[in-house]
């Protein structure tokens, strides 16, 4: 295909599932790819980063909510089959160019000069949590419902916790961040609000509404589009809302024994040494972390819980570092074993690198960490710290 044909499909690949468009003072990013759970494309990367760079400077535009009218994803992660095939056709160009995109337009988001909405109902996984995180740092809001199912899957197919995660789970409370890495579990609203990923819960009902009303009134600053946001919040904190603590919560402390141990291989026998005579809940729940713990990829799951524990600096070195973690998961992890088993062939038989966690050692992990390119080469060199 040639250059122009390229750029042609890209341009259509954008314009059909990322619509943008400036109204009330509001920019409007709307995610329109239902059929894939709205996951990412480099086209659909382009085109967010477009409106947001077009909307930057511009005093007629206060604030930007992105949304999505398709009830099952906000946005399930990035386009891995895409990912899957360029590996399998020798493009790593294609791979490079994804993730230095998408990484970009993640702080891009992170550092907004205006308050940035993100609206998150149904799965909100992967590359989805990277174009809404970001939003709690620029006076936005991420808005959670009853149908939002959150998570960072990735030790699962053999990857991290990219796309700048690592920043943000390691500023949830206690161990909180470290067990989301390593085992990807998916936490609903109420257990997002409780770990510090969520700012507001808004009822599903109240969602048509909430657009109407920013379509409709008036607005002097992004401050205001977010008080009214919140405003909703609060109504429907108080009618939807119910008193039931968060699962994140019931197990947190469970969570800080085990978690916070200094690797995954310590971490597996502190769950395996629960005593026999624990309470029945403490028990079961240790033996379901244990099995979850033995589907995961060994190495994959040491990368993550170095990634949290690393994450102390700024958003730019973290997003630097999450591209140099791609290509070594590709060049010598276990991530394209993981998409084939988990995706491609659905057979859930992957043949990851090492057998068991224990076999994982530090010098391994360590490998991953290095960098193919000398700082004054990086792709996200200009990212400022």
């Amino acid at each position: 295909m040639s250059q122009e044909a390229t750029a042609s499909a890209f341009a259509a690949d954008a314009g059909q599932y990322v619509l943008t468009q400036v109204k009330n003072r509001i920019g409007f990013i709307e995610l329109d790819r239902p059929q894939a759970l709205n996951a990412l494309s480099t086209p659909m990367i382009r085109a967010m980063q477009a409106a947001l760079d077009d909307w930057r400077n511009d005093p007629e535009v206060l604030a930007v909510v992105v949304h999505t009218r398709h009830p099952r994803a906000f946005c399930a992660g990035g386009d891995i089959r895409f990912l899957y095939e360029s590996y399998r056709a020798g493009d790593q160009a294609a791979i490079d160019t994804f993730f230095t995109g998408e990484y970009r337009l993640n702080h891009a988001i992170f550092s907004y000069p205006k308050p940035y909405i993100a609206l998150m109902g149904g799965v909100v996984m992967g590359g989805g949590m990277g174009i809404s995180q970001g939003a709690h740092r620029t006076g936005g809001l991420r808005v959670v419902s009853s149908s939002t199912r959150m998570a960072m899957p990735e030790t699962r197919i053999g990857l991290f916790p990219d796309v700048g995660m690592g920043w943000f789970l390691a500023r949830t409370p206690g161990a909180l961040g470290r067990y989301l890495a390593v085992t990807g579990d998916t936490i609903d609203a109420d257990s997002a609000l409780y770990a510090g990923l969520a700012d507001v819960f808004i009822a599903e009902f109240a969602r048509p509404a909430l657009l109407d009303a920013l379509l409709s009134e008036s607005f002097a600053s992004g401050a205001e589009v977010v008080e009214r946001i919140r405003q909703v919040a609060a109504a429907s904190d108080e009618v939807q809302r119910g008193a039931q603590r968060p699962a994140l919560a019931v197990a947190r402390a469970w969570i800080d024994r085990h978690f916070s141990r200094p690797s995954v291989a310590s971490i597996l026998a502190s769950l395996q040494s629960v005593e026999r005579d624990a309470p029945d809940a403490q028990r079961d729940w240790a033996e379901q972390i244990i099995g979850v713990l033995r589907e995961r990829s060994p190495l994959s799951m040491a990368v993550s819980l170095e990634v949290v524990s690393l994450a102390e600096g700024s958003m730019a070195s973290v997003l630097r570092r999450d591209l140099d973690l791609t290509r070594s998961s590709v060049a010598q992890g276990d991530v394209m074993e993981g998409i084939r088993a988990r995706i491609i062939d659905k057979d859930n038989d992957p043949h990851w690198r090492f057998a068991c966690i224990e076999d994982v050692s530090p010098a391994d992990v360590e490998a991953m960490f290095k960098s193919p390119w000398d700082m004054t080469e990086h792709p996200l060199r200009a990212l400022p710290d």
